[in-house]
C-alpha cells in the first residue's frame, strides 16, 4: 500500500540534515567514544524537587485524563508569568497546554494557514520547521538572511513573499545562531504582518537564555496581540525537555478553536506533567536563571578559545545555549567539516546546511558537555580549522 504524500514528502524528498548526527550515533553504539556537540540537551536532568512534585501528583491519582486546554492551574500559572514578562494582558482562556513546543509549533500553524497557504519562516531554521509546514498542509518559503547581517532577517527579503503568505515564523533568541533580534528587527516584522495581514508565530522557548540585549515578545508591539500565537515549553527553561510540557498563547478565539483540534488530536498533556510544571514554573526567576548559567559560563569559554586564533568566526553569542562558527576560512562547507572533525577527532557538531541555505559554511556548537570537556573540544575543533586552512 502507498503512504500519504503528506507523510513520505515531510523533509521535501531530500536529508532532513540529521546525517552527521546519526553517524555519531552509530560510533557511540559500536563502542568509539564521542563529543557530542549536536542538540539542545541539557547536561543535568530534571531537577529533583521537580521530579518528587511529579512522582507525588502520580502517587496522588493524577494519572487519568487530564482536561484538553490544560489544568486551571497551569494555564493560570502560565498566563500570569507571560503578563507580567511581556506586559501585554493574558489570561487563561489565552492559553492552551500541548504536548512540548513543537506539538505547538504544529498546532499554531494549523489554526492560521488553510492546505495550500504559503507559510513563511527564517533562515536558518530550526531543523523540523520545513517539515512541521508541510505536515500543516501549507507551502514552506524560506526567507533568507545573511552572516553578515548576523542574520537578522531583512524587510526586502520579507516584503518579497510576504504579500501572497498567510503566515510567518520567526524564532527569537535563535536556534541555530544563537541570535537575539533587535526592537528593530521586531518591529519591522510587526510592520509587515499589519501591513500583509499575517499571522505571526513566534517560536520563544529560549526567552530565559540571553545573554546579550532583551527578549522582546513581538505579542507586545502594537497591533500584534491579536494576531500572534506564541510558542513556550518548560524543556529548555527548566530542563524538561523528556517531560513534553508546552504552550500556545493568542487571541481568545483562536485558543478556542486550538483546543478543538487538540481534542481531535492530542488529547492533552499527563495531569501528573502538568502538576509538576506548575510547581517548576513557581520557583521562579532565580530557579531559571540556574539552570541557564551553564550556558551563559560556557559562552565565555567560548570567547576566550576563539580569541585566540583567526579562523573560525563567531556569529554573536546573544541567546540560547548554540553557537553557530563560520568555518568557511578552511575551504570545506559546514557538512564537510563536521564530517572531517567526526573523523579526526570524534568530534560531532551539527552542519550548518542542517539549518538551511544561509547557514552554509557554518557548523552549529550546543554548548550541553562539561566545562572542561567543552573547552577542549572547542580548541581541538579549532586547531583543526587552523590546520585545514593553512
Amino acid at each position: 500500500m502507498q503512504l500519504s504524500s503528506r507523510i513520505t514528502g515531510l523533509t521535501g524528498g531530500g536529508s532532513d540534515g540529521w546525517d552527521v548526527f546519526l553517524k555519531a550515533r552509530r560510533m557511540i553504539a559500536t563502542g568509539t567514544p564521542v563529543t557530542e556537540l549536536t542538540i539542545g540537551e541539557h547536561d543535568i536532568r530534571t531537577a529533583a524537587p521537580i521530579l518528587q512534585d511529579m512522582h507525588a501528583s502520580a502517587l496522588g491519582g493524577h494519572t487519568g485524563y487530564a482536561a484538553v486546554p490544560g489544568t486551571e492551574t497551569l494555564r493560570q500559572t502560565v498566563a500570569a508569568r507571560v503578563q507580567e514578562r511581556s506586559g501585554v494582558p493574558t489570561t487563561r482562556d489565552n492559553v492552551m497546554i500541548t504536548p512540548g513546543g513543537q506539538a505547538a509549533l504544529f498546532a499554531a500553524h494549523m489554526a492560521a494557514c488553510d492546505p495550500g497557504d504559503t507559510a513563511l519562516y527564517i533562515d536558518p531554521y530550526y531543523a523540523t520547521y520545513p517539515g512541521t509546514l508541510r505536515g500543516a498542509g501549507t507551502i514552506p518559503q524560506a526567507i533568507s538572511t545573511r552572516a553578515e547581517d548576523a542574520f537578522q532577517p531583512r524587510a526586502e527579503a520579507l516584503k518579497a513573499h510576504s504579500g501572497a503568505a498567510r503566515s510567518l515564523l520567526v524564532n527569537s533568541p535563535n536556534n541555530p545562531t544563537g541570535v537575539v533580534y533587535s526592537d528593530r528587527t521586531l518591529e519591522m516584522i510587526a510592520s509587515v504582518c499589519c501591513e500583509d495581514d499575517l499571522w505571526l508565530i513566534s517560536d520563544e522557548v529560549y526567552d530565559t537564555q540571553v545573554w546579550e540585549g532583551r527578549h522582546l515578545s513581538p505579542r507586545a508591539l502594537p497591533g500584534m496581540a491579536e494576531r500572534t500565537l506564541v510558542v513556550g515549553s518548560m524543556s529548555k527553561s527548566h530542563a524538561m525537555t523528556g517531560s513534553r510540557c508546552g504552550w500556545i498563547i493568542g487571541p481568545e478565539d483562536a485558543v478556542a478553536d486550538l483546543i478543538t483540534l487538540a481534542t481531535h488530536t492530542t488529547y492533552g498533556v499527563p495531569g501528573f506533567i502538568q502538576d509538576a510544571s506548575t510547581f517548576a514554573l513557581n520557583q521562579g526567576r532565580d530557579f531559571e536563571a540556574k539552570i541557564a548559567e551553564p550556558f551563559r559560563r560556557r559562552r565565555a569559554l567560548a570567547s576566550q578559545v576563539l580569541a585566540r586564533q583567526n579562523t573560525v568566526g563567531l556569529v554573536p553569542a546573544q541567546g540560547a545555549m548554540y553557537l553557530m562558527l563560520d568555518v568557511r576560512a578552511t575551504g570545506l562547507s559546514g557538512e564537510a567539516f563536521a564530517y572531517d572533525l567526526l573523523d579526526a577527532h570524534h568530534i560531532a557538531v551539527m552542519p550548518g546546511e542542517s539549518f538551511g541555505k544561509s547557514a552554509a559554511g557554518h557548523i552549529r556548537v550546543a554548548m550541553t558537555i562539561e566545562d572542561t570537556a567543552f573547552e577542549a573540544a572547542l580548541q581541538t575543533l579549532c586547531a583543526h580549522a587552523e590546520k585545514l586552512a593553512a
